[in-house]
């Protein structure tokens, strides 16, 4: 008998791992640039150089960019910036992982310090949080129908199920040019700078998969005069654009996640030979994974009057979907400027990222907490300090109704900065107001027995010849035609035809008559 069978791909998170490391190092001042007064801000990046699946483990190498904005000690109090890398060679033990297996690493930085040993050395001091995930990416078999000589009585189940259609990594490549305003001064050297994606926006076409934005950049620069001007601007830039992707189509659910990359901003001269073009390059980050709601009959069991049937079944796993949600939330708060803070006198850039505490399951849905971590360049009132910096968390939390959620559910959360906004209360305190989207996938798992196989054997020919050659039948509660056809080794066809049924359906109290025909054999 020949078993036909269909394929289902699926997803899961087959391992995972967590592990933390401390990075430290005292980072002398070069000599090409002055005494350290005080430092005003720090900004970091992780950058994965390679990585290397062993049995059990998985080695990494790369480095954390650290960039430093201080002021000096001189009469005029000129800031400078510092860049240094932090360097780690790490190993993390992953039971289960296998040589050469593909594992998707992610970095969080906490607690990165940076303070003051001595006017020319610093002490450089931060956690790393590393989570590797490996994807298990499997097939789901499910038989749906059989062939044979015998005549064969099918019983089928509809199965409903999200089938994963898509999964793969690319990037959007991002290259543009942003011409300084007529009023500000040429460009001698960036001090600092800040590229944030903010309202990102996904499109599923045919082949392609379309990403809209806005590139937020801000960036602080030396002019090169005499009198040691520093000059700011914020530029919004809007971003657009696609990847290629095989077997994509409109009607497929999206769980994509899109991060920015390494950006580099450098500058070029314009077509007058002046330093007032800003050249933006890097890329957007995307995991792609699409999914399709599918259905399709299984064979969920089969005999024949003619032959045993002997049914080999194997457990499998399979998702639907749950609930595909997309809100929007409202971060709102003050940050003040307190203890040795100077205060403020004009605000220069500010920068959030949202951070989600915990996603917690509550009887009608998920409740999400988290913050919206935000830091705010600023000019200050004190003359002998020019610039400062505020730091702040403004708390959110966000309830998202998810009918018959249950603790096997598996939830893909996705968060947004949509807008931000930051404006000053008076000279002491800044008021926040932040837009964050939060897209939820929950999907839920289930178990089916399938059948895998199906092999036949002799009727037993005694307990058959035992059997009534006619017997009248009242149907019960939860008899259907095709159990009552198996338990009298005849057809659900045959006994329509004998009881004049159109269709197989019966009801509790029916009358049928039933006659044996079991193919003739030798005795």
């Amino acid at each position: 008998m020949e078993v036909l069978k269909k394929n289902i791909h699926m997803y899961r998170q087959a391992k995972r791992a967590v592990s933390q490391i401390t990075l430290e190092e005292d980072f002398n001042v070069p000599d090409a640039k002055p005494d350290v007064e005080q430092i005003i801000q720090t900004r970091e990046k992780t950058v994965i150089e390679s990585t290397r699946s062993e049995n059990g483990r998985l080695l990494l190498k790369g480095w954390v960019q650290v960039g430093v904005l201080y002021m000096d000690d001189g009469e005029e109090r000129q800031i400078h910036r510092l860049d240094n890398q932090l360097k780690f060679d790490e190993y993390i033990n992953m039971e289960g992982l296998e040589a050469g297996e593909n594992v998707n690493l992610t970095c969080e930085i906490e607690d990165l310090n940076v303070v003051m040993i001595n006017s020319r050395k610093l002490s450089m001091r931060g956690l790393l949080t590393f989570t590797a995930v490996t994807d298990d990416i499997y097939d789901m078999s499910a038989a749906v129908d059989a062939k044979s000589d015998l005549e064969l009585c099918r019983k089928k189940k509809k199965l409903e199920f999200m089938q994963l259609e898509v999964q793969k990594r690319d990037i959007i490549r991002i290259k543009e040019d942003i011409l300084l305003p007529a009023n500000k001064p040429d460009i001698r050297e960036i001090l600092w700078d800040n590229v944030q994606l903010r309202g990102s926006e996904l499109h599923v076409g045919d082949g392609k998969l379309q990403v809209e934005g806005e590139l937020f950049v801000f960036v602080l620069y030396d002019a090169g005069d005499e009198n040691g001007t520093k000059q700011w601007m914020e530029y919004t830039l809007p971003v657009r654009g696609e990847a290629d992707v095989a077997g994509c189509t409109p009607d497929l659910v999206a769980d994509v996640k899109v991060g920015l990359g390494q950006m580099e901003l450098q500058v070029r001269q314009d077509t007058d030979g002046e330093d007032r073009i800003i050249h933006a390059e890097g890329a957007l980050d995307l995991d792609i994974k699409l999914y399709a709601n599918r259905e399709m009959e299984i064979l969920e069991d089969i005999f024949s009057p003619e032959k045993e049937l002997e049914i080999y079944r194997r457990e499998e796993l399979y998702e639907t979907m749950v609930m595909r949600n997309s809100s929007r939330l409202r971060a709102v708060g003050r940050i003040r400027a307190e203890g040795t803070k100077p205060g403020i006198l004009q605000v220069c850039s500010s920068q959030g990222t949202v951070k989600v505490d915990e996603v917690r399951m509550e009887e009608k849905g998920l409740k999400i907490e988290g913050a919206l971590l935000v830091e705010i360049l600023y000019v200050s009132a004190d003359d002998t300090m020019p610039f400062a910096v505020l730091n702040g968390s403004i708390p959110f939390s966000h309830f998202a109704d998810v009918p018959d959620l249950d603790e096997d559910c598996r939830c893909s959360l996705n968060t947004n900065l949509e807008q931000l906004s930051t404006t000053m209360a008076d000279s002491e305190e800044i008021e926040v107001r932040a837009s964050i989207s939060m897209n939820l996938l929950i999907v839920r798992p289930h178990k089916q027995m399938c059948i895998a196989d199906i092999g036949e054997k002799d009727l037993d020919l005694q307990l058959i010849q035992n059997l009534p050659g006619i017997v009248g039948y009242i149907v019960q509660d939860g008899d259907c035609l095709w159990d009552i056809a198996r338990k009298y080794y005849t057809t659900p066809r045959r006994i329509m035809e004998m009881n004049g049924l159109e269709t197989e359906t019966v009801s509790r109290g029916d009358h049928l008559i039933i006659m044996k025909e079991v193919e003739k054999v030798e005795v």
